[in-house]
């Protein structure tokens, strides 16, 4: 699971699996960059129809059936979450940003567990460029910062 945006430094970038995609093509098939030949780079967005949850200290912070998996060249998908399913009570927006040229700046929330602050767990692009506007709104949890993201049938 690519558990940064792009853009995020080196020491933001562990990179771990939790999971395969599935489900529907959000995109049509088509990838959302690097459709034009001249670019390696793609991003296809597909949704997710299986359970996909974030759990971290025995506590479930995320839980969905309708996550979209992001998968970008040079990296591992990333699972993003609705609102909606996430425990919205849990986070703090950040004042740290980061900028990706394919998918445009990204904020990030502080997650609140029982026992700690941890600082920028969460991003989200809220006005992501043209072709991810899918994303818009919709949370990625770092995975090198809670103990599991499971995908399940």
């Amino acid at each position: 699971m690519n558990d940064a945006p792009a853009s995020a430094s080196p020491g933001d970038a562990d990179r771990d699996a939790a999971g395969q995609p599935g489900g529907e093509d959000a995109s049509g098939g088509a990838p959302a960059h690097g459709g034009n030949g001249r670019s390696a780079h793609k991003i296809v967005i597909t949704v997710n129809r299986h359970r996909v949850r974030v759990i971290h200290q025995g506590v479930t912070f995320a839980d969905t059936h309708g996550a979209l998996t992001v998968s970008e060249t040079g990296y591992p998908d990333v699972f993003y979450f609705p609102r909606a399913d996430v425990n919205m009570a849990r986070l703090e927006r950040s004042a740290h940003t980061s900028q990706c040229p394919f998918k445009g700046e990204a904020s990030y929330f502080h997650l609140h567990t029982e026992d700690e602050l941890i600082e920028n767990a969460v991003w989200s692009y809220e006005n992501p460029l043209d072709g991810v506007k899918q994303i818009a709104g919709y949370l990625a949890f770092y995975a090198s910062h809670v103990d599991r993201i499971d995908q399940t049938s």
